[in-house]
C-alpha cells in the first residue's frame, strides 16, 4: 500500500481534526529527526525511545496549541520533543551537556525527513552570530540549561546572560526574516 504524502497545511488541518492517518504520517515523516535530537539530549537509546513516545503523546493531545503564525510545524515539533527531553533529564537529575549547533544539525541532516535545519535556516543564521551570543543560544537551547544554570556555567551575571539571549534571538529573527524575504 502506497502512503499518501501530505503538504504541511493539509497535515496541520487533518491533525487539528484528530486524524489518526495524518498522525501516522506525521510520525513517519518526523520521528527520525526528533529521535536524533532527543538522543543527543538524553544520551540513552532506551530513554530516547521513551521520551520520543512521550513527545508524540503530547503532540497528539496538545496539537490544538500549534499556531502556524508563530513558526513551522517542524519547529513546533522540535520544541515539544526538546522540552520533553529536558524535562526527562531534570526529573532524573542528569547533568546537562552543552550540545553544539553543528552536532545537532548533523543528526537532522542525516535523518530521512523532508525538513532540515537548513530548510528553516537556523544553521546558516547561527554562523553570523557573535561568538558570545552563539554560546548563549547553544547552552540555553541545545544544552537545556535554565538561565540561572547557564549564568553559573558561563560565569556571567544573570542580567548579562539574559541580555545576550535577547540580542541573539533578535539577531536570529532578523537573519531568518532576511532569508525568507530573499526567497
Amino acid at each position: 500500500m502506497v502512503k499518501r504524502k501530505y503538504t504541511e497545511p493539509e497535515l496541520i488541518d487533518l491533525l487539528k481534526d484528530k486524524s489518526e492517518v495524518a498522525f501516522n504520517a506525521l510520525y513517519d515523516n518526523y520521528s527520525p529527526a526528533l529521535y536524533g535530537i532527543v538522543m543527543k539530549i538524553v544520551n540513552s537509546e532506551e530513554a530516547a525511545q521513551d521520551v520520543l513516545q512521550d513527545s508524540f503523546v503530547k503532540i497528539w493531545k496538545h496539537f490544538s496549541n500549534f499556531d502556524r503564525t508563530k513558526g513551522t510545524l517542524f519547529t513546533w515539533l522540535l520544541n515539544v520533543a526538546r522540552n520533553t527531553a529536558i524535562d526527562y533529564n531534570r526529573s532524573k537529575h542528569v547533568k546537562y551537556q552543552i550540545r553544539t549547533t553543528d552536532s545537532i544539525v548533523s543528526i537532522i541532516e542525516n535523518q530521512s525527513t523532508s525538513k532540515s535545519f537548513d530548510h528553516i535556516g537556523v544553521k546558516e543564521a547561527m554562523v553570523y552570530l557573535k561568538p558570545e551570543y552563539k554560546e548563549v543560544i547553544e547552552i540555553l537551547f541545545f544544552g537545556g540549561y535554565t538561565q540561572e544554570e547557564a549564568s553559573k556555567e558561563l560565569n556571567l551575571p544573570l542580567g548579562t546572560l539574559k541580555t545576550r539571549a535577547r540580542t541573539a534571538i533578535r539577531d536570529l529573527r532578523l537573519l531568518l526574516k532576511d532569508k525568507v524575504s530573499e526567497q
